[in-house]
């Protein structure tokens, strides 16, 4: 029989097949018809039965890799497997391996990773981010903090763009006279410039906002400065720093919004900061041209006359009517708009320059909102009504330029001055018109030529012509008491009569 024609045979013929029929060394290979079974009959092992070989399924045991358990983030992943109930037993002794050889290698990669160092950042990258609009906000904000905690133990943590919304006490406690607080004043930014211009905020009462000219001495730099200082903190640098190309004559806080500062320009010009933004240079301004402000405002009286306008005041809630000085000496009455606008009334009593002008602002029960008063280059003081186009009394105890005026917001008879001796006055009308009811002196200091009030009226600021705010506290002086308002109406009735004697005086001097 040749291998050929029994190579293929069916279960039961392999099953009866003579063993003798093709030698002692011959094998006959058989299939089943069952492909997943493999039949061998060997000729040699007569009587022997025909073993099944069957594919078994492959254990853990036996193919055990490294690479079985997976791990993203120290976060392991399980490997969802199929495994027989057979099998179990011999993965309950496998996984603990497994385990273990998988906790031993993620140990190893975090110790590798603590003893990798840091990567050094190239010059690029550093650039990048010290130049990056994160950065710089962090950067601002945090050296504020960093002086404040320097400075003292209050809550260095209030930020003044509004991002935190809390609780705050601005009032400063003034003492029972009038005595110093401190000074504002700033090495690079303040020297050499005269302060222009003061304002306190009314969101934030412990900000107070100045502006300076040009530093002769400092060609390069802006000749335009504006800082707010704050007088809640004990720190002796400026909450902000604002400039521009052009000196800041008149600066003052946002009346409705608590980020805004706005500025007039020598130029002409009106710019707008905001501190929410870490430029220091303008965010808005008007446009520089031939259409906009020149170096001063003017105005026609009898439509030929110009008006140099050197100070100007708006009446207590009037939006329209206001009052100017001029560069002659003279004062005026005006509107804006309406059938009367431009130049009304006239005023004469001085006979300097006006440097200053300020309407009467205390509110209670009488209204006081017709008297203002001006400051001169002729050495006085005087008080004005709108309502009479000579001044009701003038103020005459100081021996220099009184450079600015200014009354107080809650006292109605009290108003502050200063002159060009360093001198401050605080005169209380109520109590005496020949002579201040306070009066201070800055030893050393040059002209002060600026005068402001906080708005609570116990503090009361003033600028030099080098650069130094120094800040009084008035104390009992600025509180009103009830009868002060009536007080100052018979004072005022008093003050009337003693200018018509003294001009019926006049009258019978010039007749005679």
């Amino acid at each position: 029989m040749s291998p050929s024609s029994k190579s293929v045979s069916t279960p039961s013929e392999a099953g009866s097949q003579d063993s003798g029929d093709l030698g002692p060394i011959g094998r006959t290979l058989q299939w089943d018809t069952d492909p997943s079974v493999l039949q061998l009959q060997s000729d040699s092992e007569l009587g022997r039965r025909l073993h099944k070989l069957g594919v078994s399924k492959i254990t853990q045991v036996d193919f055990l890799p490294r690479e079985v358990v997976s791990y993203s983030k120290e976060t392991q992943t399980p490997l969802a497997t199929h495994q027989s109930e057979e099998d179990e037993d011999d993965d309950e002794i496998v996984e603990p391996k497994a385990r273990n050889d998988s906790e031993t290698e993620n140990q190893e990669q975090k110790h590798e990773v603590k003893e990798a160092p840091p990567r050094e950042l190239t010059e690029e990258e550093k650039q990048q981010i010290l130049h990056s609009e994160e950065f710089l906000i962090f950067f601002d904000r945090t050296i504020r903090v960093i002086e404040r905690a320097l400075a003292e133990d209050s809550d260095i943590f209030f930020d003044y763009s509004g991002r935190d919304v809390e609780e705050k006490d601005g009032d400063v406690q003034a003492g029972a006279n009038l005595s110093f607080n401190r000074q504002f004043y700033d090495e690079h930014w303040s020297k050499h410039r005269v302060v222009t211009c003061m304002d306190w905020s009314l969101q934030y009462p412990e900000l107070m906002v100045a502006s300076y000219n040009n530093n002769e001495d400092a060609p390069h730099e802006p000749d335009g400065v504006v800082l707010v200082w704050n007088m809640k903190f004990k720190k002796t640098t400026p909450e902000y720093v604002f400039h521009c190309q052009s000196s800041v004559m008149s600066v003052c806080f946002a009346r409705f919004h608590p980020n805004l500062v706005v500025g007039g320009t020598y130029s002409g010009q009106i710019v707008l900061w905001d501190n929410r933004s870490h430029r220091r240079t303008p965010v808005q301004r008007t446009p520089l041209s031939a259409a906009a402000h020149t170096e001063s405002m003017e105005l026609s009286y009898n439509k030929s006359k110009p008006v140099a306008v050197t100070g100007m005041a708006f009446p207590t809630g009037d939006v329209n009517n206001f009052v100017v000085g001029s560069e002659e000496g003279t004062v005026y009455t005006a509107c804006r708009h309406g059938s009367k606008a431009g130049i009304g009334e006239i005023f004469e009593g001085h006979q300097g320059p006006v440097t200053g002008i300020n309407c009467h602002m205390a509110v209670g029960p009488i209204d006081f909102s017709h008297l203002f008063v001006t400051s001169s280059f002729d050495w006085t003081v005087k008080l004005w009504t709108t309502k009479h186009n000579k001044p009701l009394y003038s103020f005459e105890d100081n021996a220099d330029y009184v450079y600015d005026v200014m009354w107080s917001p809650v006292h109605p008879a009290l108003f502050a001055c200063v002159d060009g001796m360093g001198r401050l006055d605080l005169w209380n009308l109520n109590n005496d018109t020949e002579v201040p009811t306070a009066s201070v002196t800055i030893e050393g200091a040059s002209a002060l030529n600026r005068v402001h009030w906080a708005q609570a009226g116990k503090e009361v600021a003033v600028g030099d012509s080098e650069g130094r705010i120094w800040i009084y506290d008035v104390g009992e002086l600025a509180v009103p008491h009830n009868d002060e308002w009536t007080r100052f109406a018979r004072t005022l009735v008093e003050i009337r009569a003693n200018r018509a004697d003294s001009e019926e005086e006049g009258t019978v001097e010039l007749s005679a």
